[in-house]
């Protein structure tokens, strides 16, 4: 059983940056690896980056690759998503996930609700 609370979401101008971080609480973080999946309006919910247990393994999608950093602090559980360069299509709703491995589809064991992340143009 883990608990996952998304926060740092907000309103933004294109160009701009914005960190969400993602708490955990429950079942040994350590042992998870952590994602990043986001929900535009009338879009199917997508991958954005996941990062393996120990931090070794990080996966981008290709809309964000060069822009996000996923990263991890095990001893605060938590992870975080630097954004930057933020483009109007990244606004979405943006939730954090665990599951036993890293994977890229959307089928992953615990979920947040979600933060909203607005960009402006």
């Amino acid at each position: 059983q883990v608990q996952l609370v998304e926060s740092g979401g907000g309103l933004v101008q294109a160009g701009g940056s914005l960190r969400l971080s993602c708490a955990a609480s429950g079942r040994t973080f350590s042992s998870y690896a952590m994602g990043w999946f986001r929900q535009a309006p009338g879009k199917e919910r997508e991958f954005v980056a996941a990062i393996s247990w120990n931090g070794v393994n990080t996966v981008y999608a290709d809309s964000v690759r060069g822009r996000f950093i996923i990263s991890r602090d095990n001893a605060k559980n938590t992870v975080y998503l630097q954004m930057n360069r933020l483009k109007p299509e990244d606004t979405a709703v943006y939730y954090c996930a665990a599951n036993q491995i890293v994977a890229v589809t959307t089928q992953w064991l615990y979920w947040g609700q979600g933060t909203q992340v607005t960009v402006s143009s």
